[in-house]
């Protein structure tokens, strides 16, 4: 489980600390602010772990030139380059620092012209074990036979989240005894309401079967494909309450129809009831509402908003956290609606008033 972030110099940061919640993590921000980038750091220093189980006697060297090209291929820097990635301007290194639950640390740094990065501070980071899962924008289901085998061979448009969740898609599916028991209450709720369930054969090929019929993935709309995407991590043990690493998601509202939104918020609050650390990035009004309306506290639910923001000269990209939905500032979401409303007042009553 992380609990802080702290980046300094690195893409669009000058310098940003943030603590997160053990359960449930709101990213709010307008484009531009780096909400999708600070997601992918998190995730790529958080999956430093897997090279540890991977390979236990992994040298220092190693792991650095292991890291380096997961965080290349994560953010695609300009000729892939980690140099790149250094905040424009800056004459100070980069510096990326994580903290674990369990007191684990991890620190990389870097210049302009690196290569590398390099290691400061791996304290107990080998004690960190826990495989995080990162789901991207678009959904998968409908690209992704040969998508595996192209994107290791091949330069391909698309960053490394895309490989990672396709790999765990295609693993097997656990025993139905070894499974949490909301995750197979959320797989229940999942195919109610997509009507049938996503059936993967391996080599990439997914169909949608209902009880009387099979389709093709591509045939079933794209909100229904991504719900798909959560059962099938679900249903692999990939996501595990309890168990698994953050689940790091990057606006799961992206082609779902609103309605669905009720749904997920509730799989996600019962998830994080169960252990589960979640930590997602959204511009939905709908999705955001749902959290502050569905939060238990007798539940000991606990959902922390974060909202991005540039500071008053523009120059600077800064943090704003709170624990209360109607504290969020700025919200750029909810004044986003506010405006709405307004200009449908003003439509209805024509001039009046001015």
């Amino acid at each position: 489980m992380i609990t802080r972030l702290k980046l300094s110099n690195f893409t669009n940061f000058s310098k940003l600390e943030i603590d997160f919640s053990a359960k449930i993590n709101v990213i709010i921000g307008e484009n531009g602010t780096g909400k999708t980038h600070l997601l992918k750091a998190a995730y790529g220093l958080c999956s430093g772990s897997t090279l540890h189980k991977n390979k236990p006697d992994i040298s220092q060297d190693e792991f650095e030139a292991a890291l380096t090209s997961k965080m290349v291929r994560l953010f695609m820097p300009l000729d892939e380059k980690l140099g790149k990635m250094h905040r424009n301007g800056a004459t100070e290194q980069a510096q990326l620092h994580v903290d674990f639950a369990l007191g684990q640390k991890l620190t990389t740094t870097f210049f302009n012209n690196s290569k590398s990065l390099v290691i400061q501070n791996k304290a107990n980071y080998k004690q960190y074990q826990d495989e995080p899962v990162f789901i991207p924008t678009k959904e998968v289901l409908s690209f992704m036979k040969g998508f595996t085998s192209l994107f290791d061979k091949y330069d391909l448009s698309f960053d490394q989240t895309y490989r990672d969740v396709c790999g765990f898609l295609e693993l097997p599916e656990v025993r139905s005894e070894n499974l949490h028991e909301k995750s197979k209450w959320a797989m229940t709720e999942i195919e109610g309401i997509c009507g049938g369930r996503f059936i993967f054969y391996g080599g990439g090929k997914v169909t949608f079967k209902t009880d009387n019929a099979e389709y093709s993935a591509n045939a079933m709309a794209e909100g229904f494909r991504k719900a798909g995407m959560l059962s099938r991590l679900l249903e692999t043990g990939v996501i595990k309450p309890g168990v698994s690493g953050p689940l790091f998601w990057d606006e799961p509202e992206a082609n779902m129809n609103p309605k669905l939104m009720k749904l997920l918020v509730q799989i996600l609050l019962e998830l994080s009831r169960n252990g589960q650390q979640i930590i997602l990035a959204t511009h939905d009004y709908v999705l955001l509402k749902w959290f502050a309306l569905l939060i238990d506290k007798g539940k000991d639910d606990h959902v922390r908003f974060h909202s991005l923001y540039r500071d008053c000269d523009n120059s600077e990209i800064k943090v704003a956290s709170t624990d209360e939905y109607l504290s969020i500032y700025p919200n750029p979401i909810d004044e986003a609606f506010g405006f709405l409303i307004n200009q449908e007042i003003e439509n209805d009553m024509g001039g009046l008033g001015k």
